[in-house]
């Protein structure tokens, strides 16, 4: 990444992040702001992302700045690919490690064959229900806050698409997968359902995003290496 000056990115970029674990995609926008300011030591640069990353989810994430904010939209509604684990036999409240396994199932009636046929009922047009542990908002409130507060709280199920769901590898209880899906998709909620349509319990384990339309995680930045293209474009 070759940096020439502070308009580089007031007159807008698309930058390509790879999220580490553990951070929140707000916490990568605010990080990346905060150091074009420091290092140009300009008072205001718009930054937002197009498309939130779960914290335990990793790959990646597109940051805009000054005038390409406006094109965060466009970025947001296309189709995105991801990769990742659902474990079989047991499930979570929040569908992925965020919280404790509250359910074991057996896994001796499962089959390789099974297993990849399952992958049918998730592909196309399908009805889903995001899980009460989102950012969604009902009655102005976030879901996390019901569910944290051991609220019931009704979510309606809404329509997906998923273009591809392949099963890369299975070493029971782990079954690896790749996703290509729409704007709206929750791969926990999926990892959860695909549990429930092989008679089992599921839940997410890992997850990464690949791609956003035609950009590649293979071609984002870390922010040590988004750190130190800043610091050369300055010396």
């Amino acid at each position: 990444m070759k940096i020439q000056n502070p308009e580089y990115f007031k007159e807008g970029q698309v930058l390509l992040f790879d999220k580490p674990l553990n951070w929140t995609s707000f916490q990568l926008v605010n990080k990346v702001r905060w150091l074009i300011r420091k290092t140009y030591k300009i008072k205001k640069i718009k930054v937002g992302h197009a498309g939130t990353l779960d914290p335990l989810a990793t790959g990646l994430l597109i940051i805009c700045t000054g005038k390409f904010t406006k094109r965060i939209e466009e970025f947001m509604g296309q189709e995105k690919e991801y990769t990742g684990t659902i474990v079989l036999g047991a499930t979570t409240p929040s569908y992925d490690l965020e919280t404790e396994i509250d359910a074991t199932f057996p896994t001796d009636h499962l089959s390789d064959e099974a297993i990849h046929a399952a992958t049918a009922q998730f592909t196309g047009s399908i009805m889903q229900q995001p899980p009460v542990f989102s950012a969604l908002k009902k009655d102005g409130k976030r879901l996390y806050e019901f569910a944290r507060a051991g609220e019931e709280v009704d979510i309606p199920s809404r329509e997906v698409q998923v273009s591809a769901f392949e099963i890369t590898r299975i070493a029971l209880p782990e079954v690896d997968f790749r996703i290509s899906c729409s704007k709206g998709t929750y791969i926990r909620s999926l990892a959860h359902d695909f549990g429930k349509a092989l008679n089992t319990g599921g839940h997410l384990s890992a997850l990464r995003r690949t791609k956003i339309g035609d950009f590649e995680v293979s071609n984002a930045t870390s922010l040590e290496a988004f750190e130190a293209a800043l610091d050369a474009s300055v010396l």
